[in-house]
C-alpha cells in the first residue's frame, strides 16, 4: 500500500464539516420558511372550524330538507341554531351530525313556536330524501329491501324459510306549506317472497306483488297516509310440483290511512284501516283494521347502534277480526352516510294469518331474525 497523501486526513475532515453546516444551514432555512409560509395556530383552528360549521350545514339541508339560523363550530364543540324541527328527524340528526369527523360535542338549539324555514329551493322538492310517513318497523308489508331466515312452528308444510324482499316506499314530489304541514305524493311498490331452505332445490314457495300511490301529510309529531295499492300474489313453480295445493287466485285493490303520532323521539303510536276495493276470490270480506307502538332509544351505544323495538297489530274481517301480532325488536345502524336511511338488525316474532297471500287463510308461528333497509 502507498503511503497517504500529506494533509487528506485535514482536508477530509474539513469537507465534512462544511457538508454538515450546508445540512444544517438547508434545514434552517426550510424551517424559517415554513413558519413564515404556515398560518398560524388561530388561523388553521379557524379553517377546521368554518370546515365543521359547513359540514354540518351541509347535511342540515342535504338530509333533512331544513335551513339552520346559525351553525358555529370551535374546537370540535358544535352548536346548531333551529328555528323548528321535527322530533323524530332530530332523532336522526344529533347521531349524523356527532359523526362528522372532528365533532367531538354538539348542541342543538331549537326555537319554540316558530315554524321551519325551509332550504333553498324545498318549498317544492322533487324526489326529496326519506319519506314524511315513517315506515312502519313491524309491519310485515311494509315496502323495504330485506332479507331475513324464519324459523316456522309447527307448521306442516314449512320449517326453515328464507324471506326476502325488494322495494320501498319512494317520495316523488314534496311541497312545504309552513303552517299547514308539509304534503307529499309518494309510491310504494315490493315484491315478497319466501323460499324452502329444506327443499333439495331452495324451493320458491309464494310471491307477493304490492304497488301503487301513496299521499302523506306531516306537521310536529303528528302524521298520516292514504295509500291506493294493487296487491297479487303467486306460487312457486317447484311448490305446486311437490305439493298437492289449491291454488287461489288472490288479487286485490285496496284503500287505507294510517295515522301517526310521535309526542317525544322515544314513543311513536299509530292506527288506522283499510278496505278492498275489488278483489278475488269476490268471496272475500273487505274490512282490515291496524294499530301499533313503537319504542326508538334516545341514545346510540358507541354513536352509531340505536336500539328499537315495534309492535304491530292487524286483524281482517275476513278472519272474524282475529288479532295476527308481530314483534320486532333489535338495532338501527347510524352514520352521515345513512342519515336519510334506516338500516336495522331485527329479531322477529309472528303469531296469527300468515301474511303470504296464497296462505291467507293459513295460522302460522315463526321467529326470525333479518336485515332490513328503508331508503
Amino acid at each position: 500500500m502507498g503511503s497517504p497523501i500529506p494533509g487528506a486526513e485535514g482536508r477530509g475532515a474539513a469537507t465534512n464539516r462544511r457538508q454538515h453546516v450546508d445540512r444544517f444551514t438547508l434545514w434552517v432555512a426550510l424551517a424559517t420558511a415554513g413558519a413564515l409560509l404556515a398560518p398560524p395556530a388561530e388561523a388553521r383552528a379557524e379553517r377546521d372550524d368554518a370546515f365543521l360549521a359547513g359540514y354540518a350545514t351541509a347535511v342540515i339541508e342535504r338530509e333533512f330538507g331544513v335551513r339552520p339560523a346559525r351553525v358555529e363550530a370551535h374546537d370540535g364543540a358544535l352548536r346548531v341554531e333551529l328555528d323548528a324541527l321535527d322530533p323524530q328527524e332530530r332523532a336522526r340528526l344529533e347521531p349524523a351530525l356527532l359523526a362528522i369527523d372532528g365533532v367531538g360535542s354538539l348542541e342543538v338549539v331549537i326555537a319554540a313556536g316558530a315554524a321551519a324555514p325551509p332550504a333553498e329551493g324545498a318549498g317544492l322538492e322533487l324526489l326529496p330524501a326519506g319519506q314524511l310517513f315513517e315506515p312502519l318497523l313491524a309491519d310485515p308489508r311494509w315496502p323495504r329491501f330485506s332479507a331475513s331466515f324464519q324459523r316456522y312452528v309447527g307448521d306442516r308444510e314449512l320449517r326453515n324459510v328464507a324471506a326476502v324482499s325488494f322495494g320501498d316506499a319512494i317520495a316523488l314530489l314534496r311541497h312545504d306549506a309552513g303552517q299547514e304541514g308539509r304534503f307529499e305524493l309518494g309510491l310504494h311498490a315490493a315484491v315478497f317472497s319466501i323460499f324452502d331452505i329444506d327443499a333439495d332445490s331452495f324451493d320458491l314457495v309464494n310471491s307477493d306483488f304490492l304497488v301503487g300511490p301513496a299521499f302523506s301529510w306531516q306537521r310536529g309529531g303528528l302524521s298520516a297516509m292514504v295509500r291506493l295499492f294493487h296487491q297479487s300474489s303467486h306460487l312457486g313453480d317447484e311448490f305446486l310440483l311437490r305439493e298437492s295445493v289449491d291454488r287461489i287466485n288472490l288479487s286485490y285493490e285496496a284503500l287505507d290511512m294510517l295515522v301517526s303520532f310521535r309526542p317525544n323521539e322515544a314513543l311513536r303510536v299509530y292506527a288506522g284501516g283499510g278496505w278492498l276495493l275489488r278483489r278475488e276470490p269476490s268471496s272475500l270480506d273487505r274490512g282490515s283494521a291496524q294499530l301499533g307502538v313503537e319504542l326508538t332509544s334516545p341514545r346510540a351505544w358507541a354513536g352509531h347502534l340505536r336500539p328499537v323495538l315495534g309492535v304491530d297489530v292487524q286483524s281482517r274481517q275476513e278472519h272474524g277480526w282475529d288479532p295476527d301480532l308481530s314483534v320486532r325488536a333489535g338495532v338501527q345502524l347510524e352514520s352521515p352516510r345513512l342519515a336519510s336511511k334506516r338500516l336495522q338488525i331485527l329479531l322477529d316474532y309472528y303469531q296469527g294469518h300468515s301474511p303470504n297471500g296464497q296462505f291467507f287463510d293459513r295460522e302460522i308461528e315463526y321467529w326470525a331474525l333479518g336485515t332490513h333497509l328503508h331508503f
